[in-house]
């Protein structure tokens, strides 16, 4: 993989010589604003990637992910392979699909975001952005700092938990 690279395509800049494929992956945290439209300029570093179009929906513990279209091919196609006679899956696949949008970067790098997933995510003015490998996350800067120390706290103790071979 590398970062800030938009397709699956040959590793290297011409493929030969080397194996393997390379997908996107977003990484980093950026502090951001929404206008008053309730447009965000995207990191300048995602850009690229993000060029062929951005789809928005709900994600967990209340931020927006943003995916390219893509991943979010990718995503839609593991969802359908979740049973619908499970009510949790059902829930799941409206709120996570019904809350989705295909949107566009505009010729400064903005995406909309509709009122919908601002309500959803608390998203007013000040935002962090956040690259997850696959996704970008898009937080309350509030929010984010409050799950950042948790997620810190998670982290730190990961290396505190004992090992199968110090049972």
């Amino acid at each position: 993989w590398r970062a800030g690279v938009t397709k699956w395509h040959p590793a290297g800049p011409s493929g030969e010589g080397r194996t393997g494929w390379v997908q996107t992956v977003f990484l980093g945290e950026y502090q951001h604003n929404l206008d008053d439209k309730g447009r965000l300029v995207m990191p300048r570093k995602f850009r690229h990637d993000l060029a062929d179009g951005v789809v928005i929906t709900k994600g967990h513990e209340k931020c927006v992910y943003a995916f390219t279209v893509e991943q979010w091919e990718i995503e839609v196609a593991e969802t359908k392979e979740l049973s619908r006679k499970d009510k949790g899956t059902r829930l799941y696949s409206r709120s996570f699909f019904g809350s989705a949008a295909d949107v566009e970067l505009d010729k400064q790098g903005r995406i909309p975001i509709p009122t919908a997933l601002r309500d959803f995510a608390g998203l007013d003015k000040d935002v962090t952005v956040v690259g997850v490998a696959e996704r970008i996350e898009i937080w309350d800067a509030a929010t984010w700092a409050v799950e950042s120390a948790a997620n810190d706290r998670f982290y730190a103790q990961m290396d505190e938990a004992p090992t199968e071979e110090g049972i």
